[in-house]
């Protein structure tokens, strides 16, 4: 039987080598990896550019959609476009600054409600573990949430609060009960303290310590210790934690690791503009530090590059006071992550195989997507198509999200995406979107 496309490109990313290949797809999914040269009977074929590689579409595991209940500052339909622009074509919603939170079936009924024919890539799903709905968490199992986010600190939001040691125990004894996953905001609130009015984005960072980290990461070991829960830190951007990461590895406790473009490329003694465009939590950290993640990335004790794409409306990030007491922290990067992670990447002598492994196979094994961020047999025919040469400077005109607020405008980046395809089509932005909603069964589409 004919296949319905074949892809070849001289340059591809395939098993963890940089190779020529010929891609065949069948009803949305990979029939065959091939030899650039072989004969394949197709209905339609495209050749590749010389200049662009060809590789599986990113997966983005750590974005805040915001919808339904705070729509206005970001939503599906802008999320998945600004994802798709990205390269990225599967993200995981964050269960935390919508209304309702993702903490019970309903609010994810409601969500998935609001998603559907909204996305333009697959759209997956985290659920909330927060103090008193331990027993919700089988349900929303079973509903189809790919796992569970807690915070051990003030999440900012009032409707999603943090979790004691006590209750983070407890969480991750029911979420080991039935073999599920709990992905933890990492900060000890015993380390932190109040932003001064007025404060620099050194004050600001000081009031969030690496101590902090490397306290709420030593709980979340012993924890998943004790319990056999398997658990993931968020957004790690202290180096010095990645030693407990590490340690834990090697004793066979299931805990692992991502962090973010923005604690790759930046730094906090190199900040430049208004620095409320850089405020997240945990900080931007030094450059020292930075390499430290860096290594850390080489050494596979960090797994993943994910957006944590937080975006607000620009009031709430006080560009006009530069209050950074005040500001929303969160950094918007899901049409940028890929040319952020590319551009630092490359000079440190990385290659694009690494970051497919960092930025769409890692985060897919994570979140049970065994059929997403790899170009193999089986999987799903999502892919991006990147000239790695090419530069670009980032306008912010330019960008999908809602709020186009960016500590990047104005950079010169390299690696820009030509095509992002989902289940063997082409994403044009001006066709009705075509993304699916992950779930329930796991790593499948209803």
């Amino acid at each position: 039987m004919a296949l319905d496309l074949v892809v070849r490109a001289t340059r591809a990313v395939v098993g963890g080598d940089i190779r020529p290949c010929a891609v065949g797809i069948r009803d949305g999914r990979i029939e065959v990896v091939e030899e650039y040269a072989a004969e394949l009977d197709a209905s339609e074929r495209v050749d590749l550019d010389d200049d662009v590689v060809l590789m599986p579409g990113l997966v983005d595991t750590h974005v805040h959609v915001n919808e339904p209940g705070r729509t206005d500052w970001e939503g599906f339909a802008h999320a998945t476009r600004a994802a798709s622009r990205g390269g990225v074509t599967t993200i995981v919603d964050m269960p935390l600054n919508c209304i309702p939170p993702t903490v019970d079936v309903a609010a994810l009924d409601a969500k998935r409600e609001a998603a559907v024919d909204a996305c333009h890539v697959d759209v997956g799903f985290w659920g909330g573990a927060v103090p008193d709905n331990r027993h919700e968490l089988p349900a929303l199992w079973r509903a189809g949430v790919l796992g569970f986010k807690a915070f051990l600190a003030d999440s900012g939001v009032e409707e999603f609060p943090a979790l004691s040691e006590a209750d983070l125990l407890a969480a991750a004894y029911t979420v080991a009960s039935f073999g599920g996953l709990l992905l933890v905001h990492a900060e000890d609130p015993a380390w932190l303290t109040d932003v001064p009015a007025g404060a620099d984005y050194a004050a600001f960072a000081a009031s969030r310590p690496e101590s902090a980290e490397f306290a709420a990461v030593r709980a979340v070991v012993d924890v998943s210790r004790r319990t056999g829960c398997r658990m993931h830190v968020v957004h790690i951007a202290a180096g010095s934690a990645l030693r407990l990461v590490r340690l834990a590895r090697d004793a066979g406790i299931p805990v692992t690791a991502e962090t973010c473009p923005h604690y790759l490329a930046l730094a906090a003694d190199e900040l430049s503009g208004p620095t409320t465009t850089y405020k997240c939590c945990p900080p931007i950290r030094d450059a020292a530090n930075r390499d430290l993640l860096w290594s850390g990335l080489a050494e596979r004790t960090i797994g993943m590059v994910v957006s944590d794409h937080s975006p607000c409306p620009a009031d709430l990030k006080a560009l006009d006071t530069g209050n950074l007491a005040e500001a929303w922290g969160g950094i918007s990067s899901l049409q940028l992550g890929l040319p952020v992670v590319w551009t630092a990447a490359r000079e440190r002598g990385h290659d694009l195989a690494d970051v497919v492994r960092w930025m769409a196979a890692g985060p897919a094994d994570r979140a049970a997507l065994h059929r997403k961020g790899r170009l193999e047999v089986g999987a799903d025919a999502d892919l991006c198509v990147l000239a790695p040469d090419e530069s670009f400077v980032v306008d912010p005109a330019g960008l999908e999200h809602r709020h186009p607020i960016t500590p990047y405008a104005g950079r010169t980046l390299t690696g820009v995406v030509r095509e992002t395809w989902l289940a063997g089509r082409r994403i044009d932005l001006d066709d009705e979107p075509r993304g699916r909603l992950l779930g329930p069964t796991r790593g499948q589409t209803r």
